[in-house]
């Protein structure tokens, strides 16, 4: 009850005692505070969104979601095996090439398999389309076929303009019968990424060997974007057999073997001077 007289409360025995005991808490709870605070500053916030560039392969995705998620490694790897994502049949269980490139909300409640889910259910929407399809039909390949030359495209080229024509490399020499002989699918074999490959390199034995093999690999070799899509699907017209970077933005395209085998001289040179000159440094990095 109020005193109107002092203007204050007055507290039973009973009520003395339990705001004793109030306050006792309180004080105990607002100590808890700083260390609860600082606990929380040094944990890291899980992501909220994961960005899967262009051309990676499934193997890097994997690891991005594990870390994103924060779940043990091998986790999402374990997933995309166990949960039955809506793949091709041709891709026999494999998602390289269907985790589509783009960046994904991760919502409190995502695992690794609904987001490989998430990533396949995208590639699926960018690769069902009717226009797709009709493509990759006058190429005479099939949808998974076509998102194999454009995972090919993606690792062989830095731009969608060479994108293009690396394509076009590719259904050439595929119409000639002739072996792609792609260093990109050996780097796949191998797992690495190098512009250096070796005469042992194009002896190995491995489906992506496409020096020893003809025709295409059995799947793609990294998750392609759309740019890449479009250049297997709509390539330009050309005569081109052989190509090589010479160097960051000098692809040469040729027809002519005599002229490759000029061009890839040159690049050998210019690869020679350059571990040379990183030698002197104390580092060679060929990747």
């Amino acid at each position: 009850m109020r005193n109107e007289r002092h203007g204050r409360i007055r507290l039973t025995r009973r009520g003395k005692a339990a705001l004793a005991v109030t306050a006792a808490l309180l004080a105990g709870a607002a100590a808890g505070v700083p260390a609860l605070l600082a606990r929380q500053a040094s944990e890291p916030a899980r992501a909220a969104t994961l960005l899967v560039p262009e051309g990676w392969r499934t193997a890097q995705v994997y690891d991005a979601i594990d870390k994103a998620l924060e779940a043990a490694p091998g986790t999402a790897k374990k997933s995309a095996h166990t949960i039955g994502l809506k793949l091709p049949g041709e891709a026999a269980g494999n998602p390289e090439g269907y985790l589509f490139p783009a960046t994904y909300p991760l919502g409190k409640d995502a695992t690794p398999a609904s987001v490989l889910a998430y990533m396949v259910d995208t590639a699926n929407q960018r690769f069902g389309v009717k226009k797709v399809k009709s493509a990759a039909e006058n190429h005479a390949v099939s949808v998974y076929q076509a998102v194999t030359i454009a995972s090919i495209a993606q690792a062989e080229a830095e731009t969608p303009k060479d994108m293009g024509k690396v394509a076009r490399v590719v259904y050439n020499r595929m119409n000639l019968g002739m072996p792609l002989q792609m260093d990109s699918t050996i780097n796949y074999a191998l797992n690495r990424s190098t512009v250096d490959t070796s005469n042992s390199d194009t002896r190995i034995s491995s489906p992506y060997n496409t020096y020893a093999k003809t025709g295409l690999p059995p799947t793609p070799i990294a998750n392609p974007g759309d740019d890449a899509l479009a250049a297997a699907l709509d390539p330009p017209q050309g005569d081109w057999l052989y190509f090589v970077t010479v160097k960051p933005g000098d692809t040469r395209f040729t027809a002519e073997y005599s002229e490759h085998q000029r061009n890839v001289a040159e690049f050998n040179e210019l690869r020679k001077a350059q571990k040379q000159g990183q030698a002197k440094n104390g580092s060679v990095n060929t990747s």
